[in-house]
This record gives structure tokens, sequence and C-alpha cells, in this order.
């Protein structure tokens, strides 16, 4: 079982461990950070989100209290009642297990009860499929395909859309 908690300075240390490669990384940022990681532009993206009345980032917590994902929700838009999810990661020891799917349920529910949400969107590059799916796995569907969107040193990858409607 998962809790979700804001993101704080101290998680730093657990994500910079989560990304292997510049592929993956690029995956999950689409370059609003510079490969390696750093603690620096951690705590830098945090006072961003602190002084955003539209933004939070979120940890999801293993039922020993470590941090195992993250996501950030940002563009709050209170009249249209729609939010973004973003930076959307779990530790690599925990994929395929269930928690991708746990903590985007928990995220979904902070964002219409709470927030009194009633769309939910996020982006997922196209060469990303196990993420794509666990979206789906939630209740998000594709709404615009984007081919060719984003270059990623000599490639070109597709990104699609995708949106959760409440009801």
């Amino acid at each position: 079982m998962l809790r979700l908690r804001p993101y704080k300075s101290s998680d730093a240390p657990y994500l910079l461990q989560w990304f292997h490669d510049e592929e993956s990384f690029t995956k999950w940022c689409a370059n609003k950070f510079t490969y390696p990681l750093t603690t620096e532009q951690l705590a830098s993206f945090k006072v961003t989100i602190d002084d955003d009345p539209g933004a939070w980032s979120f940890v999801a917590l293993n039922e020993a209290g470590i941090p195992v994902g993250h996501l950030h929700m940002r563009n709050a838009d209170y009249t249209n009642q729609s939010i973004h999810f973003g930076f959307i990661v779990v530790d690599d020891r925990y994929r395929g297990k269930g928690y991708g799917k746990e903590m985007l349920q928990l995220a979904i529910t902070y964002a219409t009860t709470i927030l009194k949400m009633k769309k939910i969107t996020l982006g997922v590059f196209g060469n990303n499929p196990a993420a794509h799916a666990c979206y789906k796995k939630v209740g998000f569907v594709d709404e615009q395909f984007h081919p060719a969107f984003f270059t990623y040193q000599a490639e070109k990858w597709d990104l699609y859309d995708m949106v959760y409607l409440c009801n």
C-alpha cells in the first residue's frame, strides 16, 4: 500500500538514484532538467513549485515510508477544473508491481476529491509503452497524437496527449 505526500528536499537522494541513463531520464523530464539530475536542480525546481499556486510535487511512499515514486501536478485551472500531471516516475526496483498504477490512482483521487478537478491531462512519449499502458489502466485515454514531436539526439519521438475525465 502506497501513501502520497508532498515532495520534500530530503526526497532528492531517492530521485537521484532512479535514472541510470540519459534516454530514460529524458523520457521523464523532456529536457526540463539536464542529465545527470542533481540535488541543485531539484532544489531550484522545488523553489519554483513552492512559488507557484497552481503546482505541487508529490512522492509515493511504500509501507516503510521510503519514497518509491514521484509525480508533479501543474497548471491547476479552477475555472475549467483541469490540471496536468507530469514528471511521473517509479523507482525501477519497484516497476512491474503495480506501484505506478497505485500512485496514479492516489494522485487522481487527490486531484478530483481535494482539488475538485474534472479533467486531468498528461503527455507520454510513444517509445515509452510501459508508461502508456499504465496510464490507460487507470483510465487515461489518448486525446491527441503528435508524430515526431520531440527530438532526442538524432531521434524523433512521438507524443501522446492523454486525458482522464471525471464524471
